[in-house]
């Protein structure tokens, strides 16, 4: 009998049932669909209803504003505003993937609403010519829209979250069209969306972007005044002029279906059933038809709404909610009357079990064979139940079945269950998702609790994650930014506690994020109350920073030991403080004054500058000006000018009254440690003197010589270019002034003399006295400058005979260099000399000779 009762209410279209359960009594009062416009999402989605102002109404005791109502699918009031937008009549409205809802206006702007009727900023405006020409019609997909004006022109938004609104290929033409829909960018072979205009010649306008196409010229026999495009873009279901359904291919190559209709007005709505049959209704009747015989038909005294699903429609009354679907095989094969399937005996055999029958063993036997594939069955038909007690008369079948069954998958029932208790809590009238199985795979459990949130059903969202084993930080953040925004009244202390208590039933959760919606609320105390609790200081940080929290975050930045979050805090404190108070705020913490030392080395020395000062570092303000010196002297135009008045003599002049400075006022030191406390910095200031005096006197020189080589240059090599020059004078100023030894001075002079080749000069240096270092330099210099000949006036007075018989050796002279070398009786020495003369035999044995005379090897 169960099974009679079960199948009584399908409907048989050809060969196969379809059914029409209801799922909902509407909760709702004083709802008509007729004089409202209706948006319903998909997947069991909420129902946006306002008052339609293309029609005439009669105003029942009802205000003369509209508002905009939003309904779950139960029909319970989830929000309502009270519409006063600008811009002309409301042409179109629907729901996108993410439940935000879009009401398009006759000025080309878009609203937006979440589910709660709460507006989502900022308006999307659909572009200035839908602006100036007014829109009359629209087509909504997934998350965008289709829009014709008054001049018949097309504009497109692809994506409600980039918005970008595209004119489409001039259609050509002056009438409106009959119909329009939309093939979605995924299902084209270009990938952007592509219009059908349904128009009074006997084809279909395919417009895109970039161009217009006629389809359907060799197919169709006169205009389309309707049409559907199926679900993955495929199929076209269309009503012709004379009263025919057809259904073609989207290209409109070839007609599937041909069925003559009961009417040749065209129907009010025209959508697909699943993949199977398409339903077409007028002012009271529904048809449904498929590809082979009669229709069938259902008849409504109210007005309906057909909303599409993947595996069905869903039927939208003002008193009830239907799905229309086809029956599934395993729920056909299982009640279909008169079925001997192994499920339907299966089942049969339960119903003989509860009633103590044989009957029951009698089934299993000849299903044994068929055991598990009636058990699947079974468990695949409560799947697709929206009845509760049938879901568990079935569940009970296929786990009978299931003892008797030893390679069945044994966790099949526990996961259908477990489905179909997520599936029982949210089809509940509250909660007002009547998701299929279908759908709810489709839409994921992820998504679900996304919408359930969204839907603030916080506690619902998460007993399924828990029960799913899902992450829960989704639900537990969403709700505590609720809750904080909600509970104005109550104290930062008091909420804090209640949030952590929730806070703490997810790891890894960021409070930094929660507090960041406190500060946002304008909760600031409580920001910082709970920004305490968040473990990781790359959340943590920048979050205080944006608090005002300035001192406490330089503090977690300095303990994380992260020079990158200490490096923000600086330069964020550096721009909103005053120079005083940021080095104030930085001198007792060593790792942020160092960090901030060796970056404004690299780029700001002034303010460096200012703040050593500022500590009483004189001799670091030193170091800095004189680099500075150092980096001016690299410009040529700043070594120009009076040698009184060069800004690099200035810089270095400062640089030498700052080390002084340090040297009377140590104590400053101590801020910095006891590195510097008893360091001296004299010998830093008289470096500096010299070096002030050594500029002065090059650019005299440069002055009076008028050759710009002096400035830069080291002592020496200023005494050795003035020699050079023949300004002995000036040279010999240079080493009284800077009190160059007497050993440098000769050996400057000599080899600057030889360099110039004045040889006259270089004997007379030579005998004004004895030379302090002897006549070597006077030696080498000849040597270097390949005057052999000067050099044999010097070697003679060479005192030692190692130095007498390198020097003769390096000029080639070898019986000369042998005897010195002989006088000094140095064995090392011959054998050196010897290997310089290898080439030369007869040098060779003088060696020899003087060597086996001294007797040394």
């Amino acid at each position: 009998m169960a099974n009679v009762s079960v199948a009584a209410e399908w409907q048989l279209l050809y060969n196969r049932y379809y059914r029409k359960p209801e799922v909902y009594r509407m909760t709702w009062s004083h709802v008509d669909l007729s004089r409202n416009k209706v948006a319903c999402a998909p997947f069991g989605g909420p129902i946006a209803v306002i008052r339609d102002d293309s029609k005439i109404v009669q105003l029942r005791g009802e205000s003369a504003q509209r508002k905009l109502r939003i309904f779950n699918s139960s029909g319970l009031l989830l929000g309502e505003t009270i519409w006063k937008h600008p811009g002309g009549r409301l042409i179109g409205m629907s729901w996108t993937d993410d439940q935000t809802l879009v009401c398009l206006v006759q000025d080309g702007t878009v609203y937006r609403y979440n589910i709660l009727a709460e507006i989502v900023e900022p308006s999307i405006s659909m572009g200035k010519e839908c602006f100036e020409r007014n829109v009359v019609d629209c087509v909504f997909w997934g998350n965008g829209v289709v829009c014709i004006t008054e001049s018949n022109q097309l504009f497109c938004v692809s994506d409600f979250q980039n918005p970008n609104p595209v004119q489409l290929a001039d259609p050509g033409i002056e009438d409106p069209p009959y119909c329009m829909a939309v093939i979605e960018p995924q299902y084209t072979m270009s990938g952007n969306v592509e219009v059908l205009l349904g128009i009074s010649e006997p084809w279909v306008l395919a417009v895109e972007e970039d161009g217009v196409q006629q389809l359907g010229v060799d197919v169709l026999r006169g205009p389309l005044q309707k049409m559907a495009v199926s679900r993955d873009g495929q199929w076209l279901a269309s009503f012709t002029h004379d009263g025919r359904l057809l259904v073609m291919t989207s290209n409109l190559n070839e007609i599937l279906i041909e069925q003559e209709c009961e009417s040749a007005l065209p129907p009010e709505q025209l959508a697909w059933c699943g993949m199977d049959t398409v339903l077409l209704y007028w002012d009271d009747i529904l048809l449904m038809m498929g590809p082979r015989g009669d229709p069938v038909r259902y008849f409504y005294d109210e007005p309906i709404i057909l909303i599409p699903e993947c595996d069905g429609v869903r039927i939208l009354s003002n008193s009830s909610m239907e799905l229309l679907q086809r029956v599934p095989d395993s729920t056909e094969s299982i009640f279909k009357i008169g079925s001997t399937s192994p499920a339907a005996l299966l089942f049969d055999a339960l119903d003989h079990f509860d009633r103590r029958s044989a009957k029951a063993d009698e089934n299993l036997r000849l299903i044994r064979a068929s055991l598990s594939e009636a058990v699947e069955a079974c468990i695949d038909a409560a799947g697709h139940e929206f009845d509760l007690s049938r879901q568990q008369t079935l569940l009970r079948a296929a786990s009978y079945g299931q003892a008797f069954c030893s390679n069945f998958q044994r966790d099949r029932i526990q996961e259908m269950c477990k489905t179909l208790r997520v599936l029982n809590a949210v089809r509940h009238p509250d909660v007002g998702m009547p998701l299929s199985i279908q759908q709810y795979k489709l839409l994921t459990p992820s998504v679900l609790i996304g919408r359930l949130i969204n839907s603030y059903k916080h506690l619902l969202a998460l007993r399924i994650s828990e029960y799913l084993g899902m992450n829960q930080e989704m639900v537990i953040m969403h709700w505590t930014c609720s809750k904080i925004t909600a509970s104005l009244a109550i104290p930062d202390a008091t909420l804090l506690e209640i949030l952590l208590e929730k806070l703490k039933l997810s790891k890894g959760i960021s409070y930094a994020a929660v507090a960041a919606h406190a500060d946002k609320n304008g909760r600031r105390k409580l920001a910082a109350m709970l920004v305490e609790h968040e473990p990781r200081s790359s959340k943590q940080v920048p979050l205080l920073l944006s608090i005002g929290e300035e001192d406490t975050a330089l503090m977690k930045a300095i303990e994380s030991g992260d020079t990158d979050l200490v490096y923000l805090v600086l330069f964020h404190i550096w721009q909103k403080r005053e120079p005083l108070a940021f080095f104030k705020m930085i001198h007792p913490k060593p790792l942020a004054r160092d960090l901030f030392v060796i970056y404004a080395r690299c780029y700001n020395h002034e303010f460096l500058k200012d703040f050593f000062l500022s500590a009483g570092q004189l001799q670091e303000v030193a170091f800095l000006v004189w680099k500075e010196s150092w980096e001016l002297g690299k410009n040529p135009m700043a070594s120009r000018g009076s040698p009184l008045h060069n800004p690099r003599i200035k810089l270095i002049d400062q640089t030498k009254s700052l080390f002084e400075g340090a040297n009377k006022d140590k104590e400053s030191n101590s801020l910095f440690g006891e590195a510097n406390k008893d360091k001296d910095f004299t010998f830093e200031s008289k470096a500096a003197e010299e070096h002030s005096k050594l500029l002065r006197a090059q650019h005299g020189l440069e002055v009076s010589t008028k050759q710009a080589i002096f400035v830069d240059s080291s002592i020496s090599d200023t005494i050795r270019t003035c020699i050079v020059l023949g300004n002995h004078k000036a040279a010999m100023k240079v080493k009284t002034d800077f009190k160059v030894s007497e050993k440098r001075w000769y050996w400057l002079k000599a080899f600057a003399l030889a360099t110039v080749r004045d040889w006259d000069t270089l004997e007379k240096f030579s005998k004004e006295k004895r030379p302090p270092i002897g006549f070597r330099p006077f030696v080498e210099a000849c040597i270097e400058a390949d005057e052999k000949g000067e050099a044999l006036k010097y070697i003679p007075k060479l005192t030692d005979p190692r130095e007498r018989a390198e020097a003769y050796g390096r000029i080639g002279m070898a019986k000369e260099a042998a005897d010195a070398a002989s006088q000094a009786n140095d064995g090392e020495l011959l054998g050196r000399l010897r290997s310089t003369f290898s080439q030369n035999p007869a040098a060779s044995s003088i060696f020899d000779t003087i060597r086996d005379k001294l007797g040394v090897s």
